[in-house]
């Protein structure tokens, strides 16, 4: 995940990160964004209206159309898995490398509403389901080990290759096209899903504001979730 994180750092050794799992937390304490991510029926909402309108108009492309070797590209954080513990075992000092690696390696993350129903269903229409997260290659495994533990059994699991940056186009079109790093064959996307805007193929912050037909794909093929605790949103200027 990208510095601009709004996360905050571990200070205390793994052993205590995880009883710190369990201590209760002052809600009144904690930024509105987190307090309202944890606890809000407005964020479930949201999370299982997305994956049931995705589930209903997969279900209908797929009858209408009959795709084959076809799948869906899901992003990993704040889209399928819930970081949001992490914040909570802080200390209000900021996200730092050293620190986020150490909870992904707890293999610690939820699942988010909606998301384990959606993907089983992705395979039950005989699609498959690959996961493109800027997660760093070393965690990968981790990664992997995290989506089997909440129920989500991901064909791949594509993560950011040293050196790469945070652009994610390069590996959508691996997916696309059955080349490296994908071990897949071509598939056909039929859908993307993401808490951030550059998690859809070549979009970046530059469409707000912007009355532009790429908004047209939101409902059909793009399907964005709600995430106000950090993005590529939070470097816009504010007006």
């Amino acid at each position: 995940m990208k510095a601009a994180l709004l996360f905050l750092i571990l200070a205390t050794p793994l052993s205590s990160q995880v009883a710190t799992l369990a201590t209760p937390v002052v809600a009144d304490s904690q930024p509105l964004a987190l307090r309202w991510y944890r606890t809000s029926a407005e964020q479930r909402g949201l999370f299982l209206q997305t994956y049931h309108l995705a589930t209903h108009e997969l279900e209908r492309r797929v009858q209408a159309t009959k795709p084959s070797n076809w799948a869906v590209i899901l992003d990993a954080d704040e889209t399928v898995l819930d970081n949001s513990q992490y914040q909570l075992m802080s200390g209000g000092r900021g996200y730092t490398e050293d620190s986020w690696t150490e909870w992904v390696r707890m293999s610690a993350a939820t699942a988010l509403p909606g998301s384990i129903d959606f993907t089983k269903r992705v395979h039950a229409l005989g699609g498959k389901v690959v996961i493109v997260t800027n997660r760093n290659q070393a965690v990968c495994p981790e990664t992997i080990d995290n989506l089997r533990n909440i129920g989500i059994a991901a064909d791949e699991v594509l993560c950011q290759p040293a050196g790469a940056g945070g652009d994610k186009n390069p590996r959508f079109e691996a997916v696309q096209n059955g080349t490296s790093p994908s071990v897949l064959p071509p598939l056909n996307v039929l859908m993307w899903f993401g808490d951030n805007i550059q998690d859809f193929p070549h979009l970046t912050q530059r469409l707000r504001g912007d009355i532009s037909a790429e908004y047209a794909a939101f409902g059909r093929i793009y399907f964005l979730l709600p995430n106000p605790l950090y993005g590529s949103w939070s470097k816009n200027k504010f007006p």
